[in-house]
């Protein structure tokens, strides 16, 4: 993915995931500022290090056996050459659904805790506001240990936090 460029002349806003934003999700989040012309900037982290506990209860939460199972089996460490593949595919795939619907986009890739990398595309780029788009993550949410929650303690701007495919969002 190309770096992305540090002379933004529309607002910016950041988006945080951990899987591809697209269809639903990518025209639910750009209708948030529906009308206005913006520059998104895309935040994925390489999942390469996890916690296979977490990982477990929050598939059994959800009531997804087959997931809790697998994490059982992949263990706390994974490839990091594999995680950070995995993280471009979200990070290219996000950038084109977005890119198809007009906005102006780029994306990288981070290291495991994408929160400084927050930090600093927020500063570098002046973000007025932070998307973050994750799956359920029953353990890190009631701790408030999240990304969301974790970004509003060090963030001067809005955290918004929604769930991939639901259509929910969080405040």
């Amino acid at each position: 993915m190309s770096e992305i460029n540090a002379e933004i002349e529309s607002p910016v806003v950041v988006l945080l995931t951990e899987q591809p934003v697209e269809g639903a999700d990518a025209e639910r989040i750009l209708a948030l500022h529906e009308g206005e012309q913006l520059t998104y900037r895309v935040l994925v982290p390489a999942d390469t290090k996890r916690s296979v506990l977490t990982e477990v209860v929050d598939a059994l939460s959800l009531a997804h056996w087959r997931e809790a199972a697998e994490a059982l089996r992949e263990g706390s460490h994974r490839d990091p050459e594999l995680a950070r593949a995995e993280a471009s595919t979200v990070v290219e795939t996000t950038v084109a659904a977005l890119r198809a619907l007009g906005r102006d986009v780029d994306g990288v890739v981070t290291d495991d805790d994408p929160v400084p990398a927050l930090e600093a595309a927020v500063e570098q780029y002046g973000a007025r506001e932070v998307v973050v788009v994750t799956r359920p993550h029953a353990v890190e949410e009631t701790f408030h240990r999240d990304w969301a929650s974790r970004a509003r303690e060090v963030l001067g701007v809005p955290v918004l936090h929604t769930y991939a495919g639901t259509g929910g969002q969080l405040g």
